[in-house]
């Protein structure tokens, strides 16, 4: 399949000749609004996701095994900073939106949408244990006319390899009694510009009917859908988008490297690189990699990779120095703090700024930061930070230590008995002039202190 051909039919009707009649009223149901969508995963994929369906009319029920979570919607509370509480509450004044632990009400779901987790295992080995669990929950409960979706980033080949054979268990075919597709997930979580309604919606599976239903379904509550010939296309998509990012960010963070010992500066260089109108884009560095994607999903496309004998130099390579980063902002602090002040790490006080791993946003999956901070403590400097999202660490499958720290309040006073501040996350809400001048040294890995005009011989970019 092609380019022009998906894009052309991104754009077109889906193609309703595959069918023989309305296979168990699907189609009736989503143009009358009355097909139930089911997701599961209620998180920073699965909620934005209910939301896009409900608003357009449809009843959704939301799974999630986290009682925790079940408890808080259906109490009208959000724990997502870019979900709020108000949406909760509209969801449910309604009466078409209902969260349960109770995967038995799969059954009365017309189309069952999957959003659960993929991490990596510690030996960064793709774990898709949340997929399979799921998959299994859901074959009690499958019956002729379900269109089971997953949308959890993952390796070509998971739908068809891991998915399919477990639905198949109950003797029910697919493409003519369930059908089953995937479709990527590509939410951006804070970003103000796209949110999942308006982001084009990637669509594939392996026989021409389910193919059509999923394009029929997201067409509804999506404002483009890109169908493409096959499940694993789709899946390919996706961690062909996010390997993109993951080796020109590896690009930038060696450049910075290389500049650094020049005396250049790699942020006025980018800037200056992308006012040329074609040939460019600008990435930029940082003090590691973070989220529920990039960190990760190069990973899955490696390790696949391996069954075919095929090298992947060029992922391995990124991941590499990606990974190199946070210890070199730690070498960069830790040499400022000599040079300024003669100072060791050993007991030096720092204030580590941003904790969530990118800007704006209160998640912390796989953040940088957390292993910035276990460093530091490793070469026994006494380590607090200060993330205006994040008020207290809670558990993570890594960096267990750390839980229960809560975050520093932002004044004069407390800022200034630090020995050193380092910027890891830039958030908007902080006031970095006051950071500076509170300060007596900012080492800043993201360049947030650009606009800082007072006693910017405080600074030192890492």
């Amino acid at each position: 399949m092609n380019l022009a051909w998906a894009t052309a039919r991104a754009r077109e009707p889906a193609d309703r000749s595959v069918l023989q009649g309305d296979p168990a009223g699907l189609l009736s149901r989503l143009a009358a609004r009355t097909l139930t969508v089911g997701v599961i995963g209620l998180g920073y994929v699965g909620l934005p996701l209910v939301r896009s369906f409900w608003r357009t009319g449809f009843p959704v029920v939301g799974f999630d095994i986290d009682p925790e979570k079940v408890s808080a919607l259906n109490a009208g509370h959000s724990y997502i900073r870019h979900f709020p509480a108000e949406d909760v509450k509209t969801l449910l004044a309604s009466k078409r939106f209902s969260a349960t632990t109770d995967f038995s009400g799969l059954k009365d779901a017309d189309a069952i949408l999957i959003c659960v987790p993929t991490p990596l295992s510690r030996n960064r080995e793709p774990d898709l244990s949340y997929v399979v669990a799921t998959a299994e929950s859901i074959l009690p409960h499958l019956r002729p006319g379900h269109l089971v979706v997953l949308e959890s980033t993952t390796f070509p080949g998971t739908t068809a390899e891991v998915v399919r054979p477990i639905l198949e268990r109950n003797g029910l075919q697919i493409g003519r009694d369930i059908f089953v597709a995937f479709s990527p997930e590509r939410e951006d979580p804070g970003n103000q510009h796209f949110e999942t309604a308006t982001i084009p919606k990637v669509v594939g599976a392996d026989d021409a009917v389910s193919r059509m239903l999923v394009q029929e379904l997201y067409r509804t509550s999506i404002s483009e859908v890109v169908p493409v010939s096959s499940a694993a296309t789709a899946e390919a998509v996706k961690i062909c988008e996010n390997i993109f990012r993951s080796v020109n960010i590896a690009l930038v963070n060696e450049l910075k490297i290389v500049f650094e010992r020049m005396g250049i500066d790699v942020w006025e260089v980018i800037d200056a690189a992308k006012t040329k109108p074609f040939g460019f884009m600008a990435f930029y560095p940082g003090p590691g990699l973070g989220g529920h994607c990039i960190p990760i999903d190069p990973f899955y496309l490696s390790w696949k990779a391996r069954e075919f004998s095929v090298p992947t130099r060029f992922i391995e390579l990124a991941g590499e120095i990606n990974s190199a980063m946070p210890a070199h902002v730690v070498e960069r602090l830790a040499r400022s703090l000599d040079e300024r002040f003669g100072k060791g790490m050993k007991g030096a006080r720092i204030l580590l700024v941003g904790l969530a791993y990118k800007k704006n946003v209160d998640d912390m999956r796989e953040s940088p930061s957390l292993t910035i901070m276990e460093l530091l403590r490793a070469r026994q400097a006494d380590v607090t930070y200060y993330d205006p999202f994040i008020p207290v660490i809670g558990h993570t499958r890594e960096h267990g230590e750390l839980a229960g720290m809560r975050s520093a309040s932002f004044d004069r006073e407390t800022v200034g008995a630090f020995d050193a501040v380092l910027i890891c996350t830039d958030h908007d809400e902080v006031d970095y002039q006051s950071l500076v001048d509170w300060s007596r040294l900012v080492v800043d890995a993201r360049n947030a202190t650009r606009g800082v005009e007072g006693n910017r011989d405080r600074i030192v970019k890492a």
